[in-house]
């Protein structure tokens, strides 16, 4: 059978290039010209620029978000035999990063609502070796931090945010990233603000912690050839700071659309047995990803990209059942349900700013074409019910 041809791409970097090509081209060659490639204003201004925007005092360019949270642990002293609690649904650079500071990550299962980090059963996570939780703000949603922040305060914890989905993301009139605390992002290309490669910053409102974090990432190195700490080589390049500067002034027009595009998705799924995701009132959900739940994730799949309509599962694999993880001897139960079930069920829909009126209709359509020819025999609710339950479907 030959391959659909694509209609709608799950992501479109040509197409956002495309808008900025002029005022793009020119910055990259004003870097190009200036053969300043590492370091240096041009890096120092996006800097300044992103803490703005975030609103924090500072921020530190750094090479990928991985390290961003690697150096964030580091510099908040975590290391071997320390426990950080970490959500069972993300991206496995969450608790690689941990690892690789030398601690130990605790995977805790997530609300079935949010698929953020569940609070009640990280209480039960905690032991005397816990020192820090990172909880992430999932798919472009802002994280209510009020819970975390309380067992904080109850047991003497760090919390370090991974907001790596989340630029701009609000919860309230609360920006993520204003708390003044470690906050650490990823600049990878698909983000809602991507470099042309790897990039990624910690931003924080402590001097202290930012010294020690230039610091590391250069090295250890305070001055030229003066290395006071064992380091890392993780630096930001001019190259992609410019390209970061050149797209930041144009994120709030860019999450305001993926907003837009979200309402519509969730207006055409809402009673269906596509349950799309909640859009919380007063918060700003950048919409990284348009992530969907449905018990028959996989026949929904390959309908749509029959239909050329790309997608992704986010994520497929839950952290605690990875090869790397799997002989990980930590506290509290192996089980998490919830993430398991959302691993079965989960199907991310293409999302970002570009998408055409076009597009967003035929993938509209396709759902409610999938919706009208799978109908469900037997009723569950697909919020609570376990995903190993058999559900039988008229085609």
């Amino acid at each position: 059978m030959r391959n659909p041809v694509i209609r709608v791409p799950f992501v479109d970097l040509k197409a956002q290039y495309a808008g900025l090509r002029e005022e793009m081209n020119k910055a990259v060659q004003n870097v190009l010209d200036s053969g300043h490639f590492v370091g240096g204003p041009v890096l120092e201004k996006f800097e300044r620029e992103f803490a703005e925007f975030v609103g924090a005092n500072y921020c530190v360019g750094v090479a990928n978000g991985t390290d961003a949270i690697t150096l964030a642990a580091r510099v908040a002293d975590l290391g071997r035999g320390d426990e950080v609690l970490v959500p069972a649904n993300s991206f496995f650079a969450t608790a690689e990063a941990i690892s690789n500071a030398g601690a130990t990550p605790v995977f805790v299962d997530v609300d079935p609502t949010t698929f953020h980090m569940d609070p009640a059963l990280a209480e039960e996570a905690i032991t005397s070796r816990t020192a820090a939780i990172v909880p992430v703000h999932l798919y472009g949603r802002a994280m209510n931090l009020e819970p975390f922040e309380a067992l904080a305060a109850k047991y003497n914890l760090l919390i370090i945010e991974d907001c790596a989905q989340a630029h701009g993301a609000s919860i309230g009139s609360t920006r993520i990233g204003s708390s003044g605390r470690l906050t650490c992002y990823s600049f990878y290309p698909g983000k809602n603000l991507g470099a042309y490669g790897d990039g990624g910053a910690i931003t924080t409102s402590d001097p202290h912690l930012t010294k020690q974090l230039r610091i590391l990432r250069e090295h250890g190195s305070p001055a030229k050839y003066e290395h006071s700490v064992v380091g890392w080589n993780s630096r930001l390049d001019a190259l992609q700071a410019t390209v970061l500067s050149v797209k930041l002034p144009h994120m709030t027009k860019w999450n305001s659309a993926r907003r837009d595009h979200a309402k519509r998705l969730v207006g055409a799924l809402t009673g269906s047995p596509i349950i799309p995701p909640v859009i919380p009132e007063g918060d700003e959900h950048v919409f990284h990803l348009f992530v969907v739940r449905c018990s028959c994730r996989n026949e929904l799949k390959q309908f749509l990209e029959q239909k050329g309509i790309q997608t992704g599962i986010h994520y497929p694999v839950p952290l605690h059942l990875t090869g790397a993880y799997q002989a990980l001897d930590a506290p509290g139960p192996r089980s998490k349900p919830v993430t398991e079930g959302l691993a079965s069920e989960i199907l991310s829909l293409p999302m970002y700013p570009e998408l055409s009126e076009e597009q967003i209709s035929d993938v509209i359509s396709a759902l409610q074409e999938f919706i009208h020819l799978f109908r469900p025999t037997t009723p569950r609710d697909f919020m609570t019910e376990p995903a190993s339950q058999t559900i039988s479907y008229n085609i």
